[in-house]
């Protein structure tokens, strides 16, 4: 220390380094004796910014380690990182000179045991099932007998193959199946598509629209089947429009999907189990069914015959009923020809009794009489007749005089008139429509002037023009051959005098340099106005 303070100059004679070269030697000294470094902690805070990479932080109780997982290898992890899980990361640690820290770089990242993936299963089922996704008021009945069944799995495992041999087994049914893988990274997004490129086919399309859903994969362990935890996966089975049934793992393996599915089935030939009845059973029902039909209708039958047979004996016989009509005609049969002999002879007693009364002297007075009277109303026909011919004619005369063509005169003359009204009105109508119009167009005009550029000149504003061109910048003007300004009364070049160039001015006033594409009328261009 005092070899420091005799020589104060001895410490000028070290070298000088610039930030950079600082920064680049920790770098390297870091990233050397720390290549490929594993790390157990808490995640922190988590940050996924719209780039996809992964910004966090792993502590302990004494001190924090920032950390980053680019976007390509965030896609790629079984387990994306959630705050308060505890990890082990595999990565390199490095520097960042912009902010003088260092950070590690993470190449791969898993929970640190069964504990903290529970924990972390745990917690996202309490969030999800807070958001109503695994109330049993969702939850759809299952279609008794679909016709199209749609499976969500791998299509080389056995887990089909049992599917499809139950499905055989039980009532065969169509099968659309989606491949998806079911474990890994590529797990969670293609069941997550699977589900919902079922529910966006069409109904009776080229390629039916399945009527049930199976979600199915077999055995493993928790790692193996975290892709059915991922959050996507149970939104969308919990926003699935056809019902599902989640068959992951054996029947005491639970996966999130299963909350969130219409169905759990223990096993996936369970899952075949529940989604079709067994057609033998179906068949054995149905010839139940008949063989109780037909024995019911046979009782019936028999029961109505017998009551039909008993109520038949309590009627008489019927030959028994036609003994007392039989009787009856006979007794009337034998007292007919009697009746018939005293009826000839009652009615010849009243012809006899009759006939002794017609004397050929009675028909002839009889004869006269009728004739007198047709007589006599012969005599008077023929003055009837002309009287009443007479009457005819005179309200025939009478209805003549009424037939005149001054009612039907007076009748045109009140509909001209009438029709000389309507005219008037029509005319005066149109007149007064005609004179609207004409208002119209004169207000549109003083408008079209108002709004011209004309109004605007009259206000005190002029137009400069360069060689013919309207003039809008001081560069513009500058580079001009010839300047011209217009007035309200007209054009003036610059630098030339009013009176003496009165007569150019009228000339260029009445004849204005025209822009192409523009009217008279146009407003100038923007800052063409002073």
């Amino acid at each position: 220390m005092s070899d420091l303070i005799d020589d104060p100059m001895e410490g000028e004679n070290a070298p000088e380094f610039s930030v950079s070269e600082i920064s680049g030697a920790v770098k390297r000294v870091i990233e050397g004796e720390f290549a490929h470094i594993r790390v157990k902690g808490e995640v922190g805070r988590v940050s996924r910014p719209r780039s996809g990479h992964v910004y966090l932080d792993l502590k302990d109780d004494r001190s924090v380690l920032a950390g980053v997982i680019w976007k390509g290898v965030a896609s790629r992890l079984s387990v994306q990182p959630e705050e308060g899980m505890e990890v082990v990361a595999t990565g390199r640690l490095t520097t960042f000179p912009g902010q003088s820290r260092y950070q590690i770089v993470i190449e791969d990242i898993k929970p640190a045991g069964m504990g903290a993936l529970m924990a972390m299963l745990e917690k996202r089922k309490t969030q999800l099932a807070a958001e109503g996704l695994f109330a049993p008021e969702r939850k759809r009945p299952l279609p008794y007998l679909p016709e199209v069944i749609g499976v969500v799995t791998s299509p080389s495992g056995a887990v089909i193959r049992d599917i499809l041999h139950r499905l055989r087994d039980r009532f065969p049914r169509k099968v659309l199946i989606w491949p998806v893988a079911v474990q890994g990274e590529k797990c969670a997004p293609e069941v997550t598509r699977a589900i919902q490129g079922f529910n966006r086919l069409s109904p009776g399309g080229a390629l039916p629209r399945p009527d049930l859903l199976i979600v199915a994969r077999g055995g493993g362990s928790i790692e193996d089947l975290w892709g059915f935890n991922e959050e996507s996966v149970v939104r969308a089975a919990a926003a699935s429009e056809i019902p599902l049934i989640s068959a992951v793992g054996h029947e005491t393996d639970t996966t999130l999907i299963d909350f969130a599915a219409d169905q759990r089935a223990p096993t996936p030939t369970a899952a075949a189990e529940l989604a079709v009845p067994v057609r033998m059973d179906l068949l054995a029902w149905v010839d139940k069914q008949e063989a109780r039909m037909t024995h019911a209708l046979t009782s019936g039958v028999t029961a109505r015959g017998q009551r039909l047979r008993d109520l038949a004996r309590a009627l008489p016989r019927p030959e028994r009923l036609l003994d007392t009509p039989r009787q009856r005609l006979d007794a009337w049969s034998d007292r007919l020809p009697a009746a018939l002999t005293r009826t000839v002879q009652a009615r010849r007693v009243r012809l006899f009794e009759a006939s002794g009364a017609l004397r050929p002297g009675t028909l002839q007075s009889r004869l006269s009489s009728r004739r007198e009277m047709f007589l006599s109303w012969e005599a008077r026909l023929a003055p009837a007749l002309q009287r009443m011919v007479d009457r005819k004619r005179e309200t025939l005369d009478r209805r003549l005089d009424r037939l005149s063509l001054r009612p039907i005169e007076r009748d045109i003359a009140r509909k001209s008139e009438q029709l000389d009204r309507v005219a008037r009105r029509l005319s005066d109508a149109g007149d007064r429509q005609l004179r609207g119009w004409r208002e119209r167009v004169n207000t549109m005009d003083r408008l079209r002037e108002t709004l011209g550029y004309k109004a605007t000149l009259q206000r005190g504003y002029a137009v400069v023009r360069g060689d013919g061109e309207v003039v809008t910048t001081r560069a513009a003007a500058l580079g001009a051959q010839a300047l011209e300004i217009e007035f309200a009364d007209g054009r003036m070049p610059v630098g030339g005098a009013p009176d003496d160039g009165a007569a150019q001015d009228r000339t260029l006033a009445e004849k204005p340099v025209k822009k192409p594409g523009k009217r008279p009328s146009d407003p100038p261009d923007q800052g063409s106005l002073f």
